[in-house]
């Protein structure tokens, strides 16, 4: 096999690596965003139902009732986003990107030099970017602003192995 091969299958499995990179962590960045408006909205819905519990059997029937109001509000929205889904949606999208990425980097550290028969690698390849479609097709989108964290974090060196580190 020639290097000029060798070097278009490293480079194309970096890319995707480094597409794996950046959705996995803006998964993880839209995760965390859900996971803060589930409590949000579940810990005051929690409170203001007990509030108005304890507002309906005393003589504050009026303040129970406007507070039983905000509960059903907090709780329709709570039911409507669903943000504990969405949590575990990008969670589980950001751990398979994750996934991708690790093994893009393998190929291109490992595979490419262990393996001789050019076919094998290339049908290696093409798995690793029919992967990298269906998890950006079944994936929910990550918003602007966890990209952009996302991208803040990587070029500051969040995700830097000491190992690799040690080689510059």
């Amino acid at each position: 096999m020639s290097n000029l091969v060798v070097n278009k299958l490293i480079e194309e499995a970096k890319r995707i690596e480094e597409d794996a990179l950046y959705s996995s962590k803006g998964h993880y960045n839209s995760a965390d965003k859900w996971k803060s408006l589930h409590y949000w909205i579940g810990i005051p819905a929690a409170i203001l139902a007990g509030v108005a519990s304890v507002s309906a059997f005393s003589e504050n029937t009026v303040i129970a009732g406007y507070i039983s109001v905000l509960v059903a509000i907090l709780s329709a929205l709570s039911t409507f986003l669903d943000p504990n889904a969405r949590q575990n949606s990008h969670k589980s999208s950001g751990a398979a990107f994750g996934a991708l990425k690790n093994k893009s980097r393998c190929f291109y550290e490992i595979d490419v030099h262990l393996e001789t028969d050019d076919k094998k690698l290339k049908k290696q390849l093409d798995a690793l970017f029919q992967r990298r479609d269906e998890l950006n097709s079944t994936s929910l989108a990550i918003s602007a602003k966890a990209y952009k964290k996302a991208k803040k974090d990587i070029e500051a060196g969040s995700n830097n192995y000491k190992v690799d580190i040690n080689k510059l």
